[in-house]
């Protein structure tokens, strides 16, 4: 075995995330890449800033910047979701002139995209805004914290763009940087009804460029008591099936390997406009070419359990991923009540049952919040219990947090002891098994698109979307690799690749790989003998004869 195989492997992209799968390190930047530039236009400064409900304008004196120049940091908090929307807004910024950088030292502006479902990730926000306003830089915040509570005090004299106002970034950076307070934040509405955001079609710089990730909606249909997301996002508001295929199609001819559909709850989709989910999925399935995959992102249990049967067949379809996040967030009917879940347990246990016995090693990622205000000790030995018959692969353990504003927050609380102790005994029980331990030995095809996080090896997923670990050969990557598990930790399986099964490649390209090897003069010459020796071979039979 060779020696980047060794058996102490680094916990590789532990996932830790409430609303969608994302690594763990929950803070992303978004690195310069290169984009097609559009022509910078001649503005005069406004006077006036006029948008949406809820949009101000308050003037600060800062020195005047010229449009469409300078360097642009950006960092993104939280869920899939809102790496979408710094993705698009880096790419719209990119493409009007404007460079993105990863140093934050030398950026003319600082770009912060928030995330409000817990309360570090908002202590991480603030501290940021108040490292910029050390140095002097002007301030553009985005995401759920702005947008769900625009007058916190730690955000006075800062701009801010809504989470449906990403497609007006490039006008609010502009002013920002001329010396303007501009606040974006209203709702984008077509005849009167909520819409889901942004166009799909905007610029976009990605994370990875081998994985497209697509918001199919905005907002829910919930009132959990204990989230704040509610308050950014508001209710569902769907895209259209015909612009989400065609942004998958747009992204596989760019390079695409992946493609991660998100949003706050993927099995509400579709319900405010006259569809739904599997018939999304059913349309999004005839486009994904072959050695590419589609991963589904987080959904509730009330929704999903109307398409059970649509989504079996769905996620055993071979290019999609046996892989569903399903939150329960605990195992007493009580205390889901109390959350305002709207399902009882027997709900979430009959959505997994029916699945895993329909899609062969199904692989069911789950939520649990301990130390709910509410919650008896009984409640919580439901919970254990719960965990332990079903071993879930992904366990994202939460400790409760009174979000400001939230029904739940103006409960007693537990005692914080308990909290932690609940959560220290979930997380013991959850490292009592190694989920992938039978699965050494085996032959698997794996999709590779990502770097571990020591740097040492490039990640793939396997059908059931599991963390497999190859040596990092640049032929790899973007790549379906057939590998041989070796061995197993608790995040990962390593695999000993074999061959790569598939190399896709577009038809010109294919068709000039093969014209290029047809006049090559290693196959011409050949092929020209050949024929001389024939013609030569024929005259001298008809002479002959």
């Amino acid at each position: 075995m060779p020696e980047a195989f060794a058996p102490d492997l680094p916990q590789c992209d532990i996932l830790d995330d409430i609303e969608d799968i994302l690594p763990e390190d929950d803070t992303k930047r978004i690195r310069p890449h290169k984009v097609t530039l559009r022509a910078k236009r001649n503005k005069k400064p406004k006077k006036e800033i006029t948008g949406e409900l809820n949009n101000e304008y308050e003037e600060v004196e800062l020195p005047l910047n010229v449009p469409g120049t300078g360097k642009i940091f950006v960092k993104t908090w939280g869920c899939a979701h809102n790496s979408s929307d710094s993705e698009y807004m880096a790419g719209q910024l990119a493409a009007y002139g404007y460079v993105i950088t990863e140093n934050k030292e030398e950026a003319n502006l600082w770009l912060l995209n928030s995330c409000t479902v817990k309360t570090p990730a908002e202590d991480h926000f603030r501290n940021e805004i108040e490292a910029c306003r050390r140095v002097g830089r002007p301030i553009v915040v985005a995401g759920c914290i702005p947008q769900g509570a625009p007058r916190a005090g730690f955000l006075k004299g800062v701009s801010m763009i809504g989470v449906q106002q990403i497609d007006r970034v490039i006008e609010v950076v502009e002013e920002t940087l001329k010396g303007n307070t501009v606040r974006l934040l209203g709702s984008k509405k077509v005849e009167g009804k909520k819409v889901g955001g942004a166009s799909l079609e905007l610029p976009k710089i990605r994370r990875n460029p081998l994985i497209e990730i697509i918001a199919i909606s905005t907002g829910c249909l919930n009132q959990c008591t204990y989230c704040k997301t509610k308050h950014a996002r508001g209710e569902l508001g769907s895209y259209p099936p015909d612009e989400i295929v065609a942004r998958a199609k747009q992204a596989f001819t760019e390079g695409v390997k992946e493609i991660w559909l998100t949003s706050e709850d993927t099995g509400a989709y579709g319900r405010d406009i006259g569809s739904s989910l599997p018939e999304l999925l059913t349309s999004l399935c005839e486009v994904i070419p072959q050695g590419c995959m589609l991963r589904l992102g987080m959904t509730n249990p009330p929704y999903i359990l109307e398409h059970l049967e649509a989504m079996a067949v769905i996620l055993n379809h071979p290019r999609v991923y046996s892989f569903l996040h399903v939150p329960v967030q605990a195992a007493s009917d009580s205390v889901l009540n109390d959350m305002k879940r709207e399902y009882y347990i027997a709900d979430f246990k009959k959505i997994v049952d029916f699945l895993k016995e329909r899609i062969p090693r199904l692989y069911v990622a789950t939520d649990i919040i301990c130390g709910f205000p509410t919650e008896t000790d009984e409640d919580f030995e439901e919970t254990m219990k719960l965990c332990s018959e079903y071993k879930f692969p992904s366990l994202f353990i939460n400790q409760f947090y009174p979000r400001p504003g939230t029904p739940a927050a103006k409960l007693p609380r537990l005692p914080t002891q308990v909290g932690k102790s609940r959560t220290k005994r979930l997380s013991d029980l959850f490292h009592t098994y190694e989920p992938f331990r039978d699965q050494i030995g085996e032959m698997q095809t794996v999709l590779v698109t990502e770097i571990s996080t020591d740097g040492k090896f490039y990640v793939g997923h396997n059908k059931q979307y599991a963390q497999v670990l190859v040596p990092m050969e640049r032929e790899f990557m973007g790549q379906m690799v057939k590998v041989k598990i070796v061995s197993a930790g608790k995040f990962w399986m390593v695999g000993e690749p074999i061959s790569v099964e598939y190399a896709p490649k577009d038809v010109l390209s294919v068709l000039s790989s093969t014209v290029k090897t047809v006049l090559s003069p290693k196959f011409i010459l050949p092929v020209l003998s050949c024929l001389v020796l024939l013609r030569v071979g024929y005259i001298v039979f008809k002479y002959r004869k």
